[in-house]
């Protein structure tokens, strides 16, 4: 084997792992930020992973929400009609936020009942439903016995 071509090899193998590197470097970041959307009785059945960034959605329970006197924080609960989940916000509320409409908040889940959510989305009129959420609460409704 000539020495240029030793060269051509070299370069070729070292462009490849070069390559390969770049690849998962940028699979291992985007698999951090990706944060998976589940609903109340996914999260009580165990299928959302503690301490990791998650989207939870569903109605907000009427008469569940409490403000603290002092400061943002609020407490609320979430259904899909199953299950229900404490959610804790610490921070302004969207104006469309209110009991009984359909919402999405991103966070994680401290245990299997309880989510501290870092921000909230309210849908925006009374006809819009986060698809995510409407396809949840379809799929409740056909599972429900008649």
């Amino acid at each position: 084997m000539t020495p240029a071509r030793k060269r051509k090899i070299g370069m070729i193998v070292l462009l490849i792992t070069v390559i390969s590197i770049v690849v998962g470097l940028v699979l291992y970041a985007l698999r951090q930020n990706i944060s998976l959307f589940y609903t109340p009785t996914q999260i009580a059945q165990g299928d959302a992973v503690d301490g990791r960034a998650i989207r939870a959605g569903g109605m907000v329970v009427p008469g569940s929400i409490l403000r603290e006197a002092y400061g943002l924080t609020v407490h609320f609960k979430i259904t899909d009609y199953q299950n229900t989940v404490d959610v804790v916000y610490r921070g302004i509320l969207p104006d469309l936020f209110r009991e009984g409409q359909g919402i999405v908040a991103l966070g994680q889940l401290i245990d299997h009942q309880h989510f501290q959510a870092t921000s909230v989305l309210a849908k925006h009129d009374e006809k819009y439903m986060p698809p995510e959420v409407q396809d949840a609460l379809d799929k409740r409704h056909e599972k429900a016995p008649a």
